[in-house]
């Protein structure tokens, strides 16, 4: 085993000298990203605790709580009684999955039947996005 480590030790010894040139320039460049690299990870720690505030529970926003009157055209399809827009939505969503409205191949269009045609402004289909717009001009 000694005489492995021997030679083990001069193999080193002898490439030690042809690459200390280049490795002199290498290690300055090191110096100069090992400095910039803990002012990176200093910066990263900071952050994390402006950022750690005490959370505080989320209120409900109430305009979205407040019961809505529908027209008589929207009352149609969901009924007369005053609702929240949230209900509403979900109202006539379950009209439009009820009667199988939703457009097959694209499922963001509904096509609308006789009742949601009066409340979409006579457009036989209209986008998802579209729709909550067109309903919200029948809330009070």
């Amino acid at each position: 085993m000694a005489t492995a480590k021997k030679k083990a030790a001069k193999k080193p010894a002898a490439k030690k000298p042809a690459a200390k040139k280049p490795a002199a320039k290498k290690p300055a460049a090191k110096k100069v990203a090992a400095k910039k690299a803990p002012a990176k990870k200093a910066a990263k720690k900071a952050a994390p605790k402006k950022a750690a505030a005490p959370k505080k529970p989320r209120k409900p926003n109430a305009a979205f709580m407040k019961p809505m009157t529908p027209s008589s055209m929207l009352g149609a399809v969901i009924g007369m009684m005053p609702a929240p827009r949230t209900e509403v939505t979900k109202k006539i969503w379950d009209y439009i999955k009820k009667n199988k409205l939703q457009d097959a191949i694209n499922k963001r269009m509904i096509n609308a039947d006789e009742k949601l045609k009066a409340v979409f402004g006579g457009k036989p289909s209209v986008s998802m996005f579209e729709m909550t717009k067109l309903v919200s001009k029948h809330l009070k």
